[in-house]
């Protein structure tokens, strides 16, 4: 390893910030020579928060700015949440890292309330996942629930100013901020299942940069990067980002994969699970067969109301 100075692309939000600290932290942990440089990016999901990211492009806006600084040798890698990237990479990018996943579970957050089922009827729930909406549905039909998009501090602050009574959000980010006693309950995977790559970084780099690769290799978790890969081999089987309310989740054990999938519709009055084991070297596989068993349960029709909006 010959290169002693990294440029780490990131997005600037607080969550995102700290993901990256927690990358130069672990890269310096290996390499206490290495000097490392963030260059922070305003992605066009961090500017545009006044309408639903389905309806202007998907999360895939939270990093073209990011692959753009790799294409252009601004940046020598990039981290992402990988639930926030498409599952087709663009030419020329890949993704040889995936960190170690934090808790891979939706959190309930209030200030009032102790779990989903005290809430009022009518009551105000915020969050901004298709994913999320269409299941606590199924489990809440009388809830009002609303779009809600910004930073993990911005959310939690128009709960606190009145404007829900409760918010859903994913429990890895608000422990990456330090926000572990804002949660009031947890969901099971039965109430609500996570999206594809949940509570996971990954680290992107250029496909030709191999004196890259080779240094943030040791920042690779075998066991998550095995279940992420058949979370995103389903939801790219399915052609599905945040537009359609698609949910995949895997556990690995040993040398054995267990996942389990959904795909629901709007009212989270239909909804479709398939569930697969199989040998995690055939990680990719068993993704795609557990969207060929969605898709033969209908689920092309149920994501289709989505497409057609």
């Amino acid at each position: 390893m010959t290169k002693r100075r990294i440029v780490i692309a990131t997005r600037e939000s607080p969550l995102a910030m700290r993901q990256t600290e927690w990358v130069r932290d672990k890269l310096i942990a290996h390499y206490p020579h290495l000097e490392v440089e963030f260059l922070g990016i305003t992605t066009q999901g961090d500017k545009r928060l006044d309408v639903a990211l389905r309806k202007i492009g998907g999360k895939g806006l939270f990093v073209k700015e990011l692959e753009e600084a790799l294409y252009d040798g601004r940046a020598d890698i990039a981290v992402h949440s990988i639930k926030d990237m498409p599952m087709v990479l663009p030419e020329g990018l890949c993704i040889p890292v995936i960190c170690e996943r934090e808790d891979p579970r939706d959190a309930f957050v209030s200030n009032q309330y102790q779990s989903l089922m005290t809430l009022p009827q009518n009551a105000v729930v915020g969050t901004a996942s298709l994913r999320r909406q269409t299941q606590i549905r199924a489990l809440r039909s009388d809830l009002e629930l609303k779009d809600l998009r910004g930073n993990m501090n911005t959310r939690l602050k128009k709960m606190d100013d009145g404007e829900f009574n409760a918010i859903i959000l994913a429990a890895a980010g608000l422990k990456r901020l330090g926000f572990t006693d804002r949660i009031r309950q947890y969901f099971s995977l039965e109430e609500s299942l996570p999206a594809a790559g949940q509570g996971a970084m990954a680290i992107e780099c250029r496909e030709d940069a191999d004196a890259i690769r080779e240094l943030i290799a040791p920042l690779n978790h075998l066991t998550t990067a095995y279940a992420v890969t058949a979370e995103r081999a389903v939801c790219r089987r399915l052609q599905g980002g945040c537009q359609v309310p698609i949910a995949a989740y895997a556990e690995v054990h040993k040398n054995e994969i267990f996942l389990r999938a959904l795909v629901s519709n709007k009212k989270g009055t239909r909804i479709l699970r398939a569930k697969l084991t199989g040998d995690v070297k055939h990680a990719d596989d068993i993704g795609t067969r557990v969207a060929e068993e969605l898709i033969q349960q209908g689920a092309e029709k149920v994501l289709q109301e989505f497409h057609d909006e």
